[in-house]
């Protein structure tokens, strides 16, 4: 019991630390964690799991870890990116397992992957037989990228000789009976504007409309709380 309010310092000083952590080193050590990453972190957690569980450890010691550690992986983020032999020991390389639609065995075999996990990783690509590939990659991070064979390429607009339009991001205007009086001035239009379009759809208020978004000159796409009936339910899953 004595321990519990010692240890809830040290858990927030902990998470706190970390976070900053994660801020100084960028968001890459997140979403394309390397197998160095990997053993950072994994090295990290159990130094601070440690402490936390220590008697004799407190807050100094912690931050001293971490702080170790951040400034150690700092060195080698820096060591990766001025000295560019260095990448592929400390990040590895990537490896072309698909070469003009034919299998590299050898490439497989060094990266520890049967042809199953491969064909796995390609219909995470929406690719659904190995034919249809030219080119395919494994990255350091273990994705899969991958270029298809000319005949299997979804045509663009070029292709098809239409003229581009401006690409554009929906607004959710309205979310659980709610409006966004923020995402309404970015997208530069009035409540008066969206209670006009909610009307003209049949909707007398904003509390009616479960979720809403906005795209410049298309109508407004609303959908309302929807009940289902349970015997309609019934015959859908039956």
């Amino acid at each position: 019991m004595n321990n519990m309010l010692p240890m809830l310092y040290e858990s927030v000083f902990g998470i706190i630390a970390l976070f900053i952590l994660t801020k100084v080193l960028g968001k890459t050590q997140i979403s394309q964690l390397t197998p160095f990453d990997f053993i950072a972190a994994v090295v990290i957690g159990e130094l601070v799991g440690n402490a936390l569980f220590d008697k004799k450890a407190g807050i100094i010691d912690i931050g001293y870890v971490i702080l170790i550690w951040g400034v150690l992986l700092f060195i080698i983020e820096k060591v990766a990116q001025k000295f560019k032999g260095s990448r592929f020991i400390l990040e590895g390389k990537p490896s072309l397992v698909i070469h003009k639609g034919e299998l590299i065995y050898e490439e497989l075999r060094k990266n520890k992957i049967d042809i199953n996990e491969l064909q796995q990783l390609l219909r995470m690509k929406d690719v659904f037989a190995v034919q249809e590939v030219e080119y395919a990659v494994l990255e350091t991070n273990g994705e899969l990228s991958v270029l298809k064979k000319t005949e299997y390429q979804t045509p663009t607009k070029k292709d098809l000789n239409v003229a581009p339009t401006e690409p554009q991001i929906a607004m959710t205007v309205i979310t659980d009976g709610e409006m966004i009086k923020d995402n309404l001035a970015e997208a530069n239009i009035t409540e008066d504007w969206l209670l006009d379009e909610l009307k003209r759809q049949n909707f007398d208020s904003i509390k009616d409309v479960f979720y809403a978004e906005y795209l410049k000159n298309k109508k407004l796409f609303v959908l309302p709380y929807t009940k289902i009936k349970k015997k309609h339910l019934e015959n859908k899953t039956s």
